[in-house]
């Protein structure tokens, strides 16, 4: 039905913004920086895909900044850590360093390690989300889904895995953790040549370490069932360092005991977890603590630690809990109602 020629332009986008909130322009991204020191976040848009208003700024503590990304987009952010800028914005960065030599990254990705949240959008449909340590990871980090529709759950990480890094994963800075591809380069550990299917690459002591921690993230290639989300018509909070209250207790009281490895017949190398945020020697099951699981999918995955909501509830923060939650939303009750009033002028 064509609309009548006296409507106002401003009304017919009234009532496609509230009808799908989010949907028409794709989304509002927002960063939040909880951490105590200065992000630098990174942005990269995937090939095909416009860039943002930026693809690289720098995030100060407590403080937040939103972008707008159109429908259809793709691409990757990132937090940069231990970052020197001078007054003509040339400089680097300790962690999740682009490469560009500025503030702006300009079309480069983050050197791993690198926690990753990425993104696609959907054109009329979901969008798709993960946060991912295949690249490692340098920095907390939950992304949050608000006015969405679908399974809008929040996903991440919010432990601090530089904590319990394998020293032979740790950077030498001791602000990054590798992963076993990045530090090995073996095909088992890359999902690559003869292991590059689901198939042939399960996933690794070193994976399953990651996955006991960040139960909700990517730990490695053929990680989806339990990492990857979706939502429709929903804006999202990125947020750096999301608050832990029992981040500085856990770290004061629970002192790491000396790292040790022992390599197996299958020269996979079995990592050594150092105690920390709750986790302590690795005993137990359960809401007990983290234990021995061979389950996959929701339930976890291999024989480094407890699954889902119980790793993460083990270690006693309130946002673990969140990070895990299946919670749901659905279309807000207003947009029916606002078409309901916005019909007269529509098609009156």
């Amino acid at each position: 039905m064509d609309l009548p020629s006296s409507t106002p332009i401003s009304t017919i986008l009234l009532a496609l913004l509230l009808l799908f909130p989010g949907g028409v322009l794709g989304a509002t991204f927002t960063f939040v920086n909880k951490c105590d020191y200065a992000v630098w976040p990174g942005i990269l848009a995937n090939a095909g895909t416009p860039s943002l208003d930026t693809t690289g700024f720098e995030l100060p503590q407590d403080t937040s900044r939103s972008f707008q990304a159109p429908t259809g987009w793709s691409g990757r952010f990132w937090g940069r850590t231990g970052c020197n800028f001078d007054g003509s914005g040339s400089g680097s960065c300790q962690t999740g360093e682009c490469g560009s030599g500025q503030v702006e990254c300009n079309g480069a990705g983050a050197a791993p390690p690198a926690t990753l949240a990425e993104f696609t959008l959907g054109t009329g449909g979901s969008d798709f989300y993960d946060v991912s340590l295949v690249d490692g990871y340098n920095l907390a980090m939950i992304v949050e889904a608000s006015g969405g529709s679908g399974l809008c759950a929040t996903t991440g990480c919010v432990n601090d895995l530089n904590q319990q890094c394998p020293s032979e994963l740790r950077v030498e800075s001791g602000q990054g953790c590798k992963s076993a591809c990045e530090a090995f380069g073996s095909p088992e550990y890359c999902c690559s040549g003869a292991y590059n299917t689901p198939a042939t690459c399960k996933p690794s002591v070193y994976s399953q370490m990651f996955k006991s921690v960040c139960p909700r993230s990517y730990s490695y290639a053929y990680d989806d069932p339990t990492s990857t989300f979706t939502c429709a018509g929903a804006d999202y909070t990125v947020t750096f360092c999301p608050s832990m209250p029992s981040q500085k207790s856990s770290r004061d009281t629970s002192p790491s005991p000396p790292s040790t490895t022992t390599t197996d017949g299958n020269a996979n190398t079995t990592p050594s977890i150092e105690s920390g945020y709750g986790y302590g020697s690795m005993t137990g099951s359960g809401s007990e603590g983290s234990g021995s699981v061979s389950g996959t999918g929701s339930e976890g995955s291999g024989s480094i630690s407890g699954s889902g909501s119980e790793a993460l509830e083990a270690n006693g923060s309130w946002l673990a809990g969140l990070a895990m939650g299946g919670s749901t939303r659905t279309q807000p009750l207003y947009a029916t109602l606002s078409f309901m009033i916005l019909l007269p002028f529509l098609f009156g």
